[in-house]
């Protein structure tokens, strides 16, 4: 009998529900979360709705160095994750607050933590130490966390599955997570060997609000000379800056229509991020001393065949290439397919984000299933 697991995805605006039976999506439910936490009469009847579940997977942001695999969601699991919000206030605390519902709905079902870092607890110390005293890194674990780890580890396995590859031994692979958040892992023989996000989420690309990589010279000059709040600059970097910052607007669908339409703003926000993501991807691949593969997923990496394209034109010197009809999806069938011409030195893929059967296939692996 298939084991069916209920996976919980706790976003910024709402509460993602699947019940996936193997790889199949059985039941689906998309709860409203206007301040980061559903009703939970809403979310009771949902899960009710989907009748009975073996197994709940929930997906966890920050596992910090507690945790590098998935763990049964036990009491004192929940409460050593709680002592991880400081590290991401703006994920955890949502969601404790879904698993703490799923519970009180399903008391007796099983549940196992998922952690967005734990894929990249092998980064190597090269890659994850930051150029601080040892006393700072030491006292408070500052570190290269890396985020996106459950998209990241599905994408670059599902791509070798693509390629053919049969064991991921050797090979070199970029997986792109390009959506509202965005991040790059370089992933080696199938293990994160270094990404761009670091000790917290701000780090790395432009995003939609999030301003990725700032000279913190530049923080400090705004508190001490423009006597900015910290508060304010947290909520700045965090709420006002990425393309919206630059283009007035963090939806890249806006900022590519407004570009061709020749407004400057959005030509710029258009150019930063795409000078941003090329250098970044040149980065990734010196970790591996090369590359074999590049991978584009999430929503703008899914759905942008015009950022797939332009960011492609930037790498020929890698051996990045897109074939044109294969990247706006002529022919294209399921939701994941190759977009890099025949022969081409590094192959180049499009394929959906698809954590919830990276969740479920860790569930199972905890449980037994």
């Amino acid at each position: 009998m298939t084991t069916r697991v209920l996976v919980v995805n706790a976003g910024s605006s709402s509460l993602k529900l699947r019940v996936l039976a193997g790889d199949d999506v059985v039941a689906t439910a998309d709860l409203p979360a206007p301040r980061g936490t559903a009703d939970n009469a809403e979310i009771k009847e949902a899960i009710e709705s989907f009748g009975p579940v073996d197994a709940v997977g929930h997906r966890v942001v920050h596992g910090g160095t507690l945790y590098a695999a998935p763990v049964l969601a036990t009491d004192e699991v929940r409460r050593r994750l709680e002592t991880l919000s400081d590290l991401a206030p703006l994920h955890q605390p949502k969601s404790l607050a879904a698993m703490d519902a799923v519970r009180a709905v399903l008391p007796d079902t099983p549940g196992v933590a998922c952690f967005d870092t734990a894929f990249h607890a092998t980064i190597g110390d090269a890659a994850a130490t930051f150029a601080l005293p040892a006393e700072w890194r030491i006292r408070w674990t500052l570190r290269r966390y890396g985020f996106h780890g459950l998209s990241h580890a599905y994408a670059s396995r599902r791509a070798a599955e693509l390629a053919g590859v049969a064991t991921p031994e050797g090979l070199r692979v970029v997986t792109c997570h390009l959506g509202a958040g965005a991040s790059l892992a370089a992933v080696k023989s199938g293990k994160s060997v270094d990404t761009t996000m670091g000790f917290t989420p701000l780090d790395g690309l432009v995003m939609a609000t999030r301003s990725g990589s700032v000279d913190p010279g530049l923080v400090l000059w705004l508190e001490e000379h423009a006597h900015t709040p910290s508060g304010e600059l947290a909520a700045t970097l965090e709420y006002r800056s990425g393309l919206t910052g630059l283009a007035g607007t963090g939806d890249m669908r806006e900022v590519l229509d407004r570009a061709a339409a020749g407004e400057p703003r959005a030509v710029l926000g258009r150019d930063v991020y795409l000078h941003r993501l090329r250098g970044l991807i040149a980065a990734m691949t010196a970790a591996m001393d090369g590359l074999d593969i590049i991978v584009f997923t999430g929503g703008v990496g899914e759905n942008s065949a015009e950022i797939r394209s332009r960011t492609a034109a930037g790498l020929g010197f890698l051996g990045v290439q897109v074939d044109d009809e294969r990247n706006s999806g002529v022919g294209a069938d399921g939701d994941d397919w190759e977009i890099s011409p025949a022969g081409a030195p590094v192959r180049a893929y499009r394929i959906a984000a698809r954590e919830d059967k990276q969740i479920a296939a860790e569930v199972r692996s905890v449980i037994g299933a």
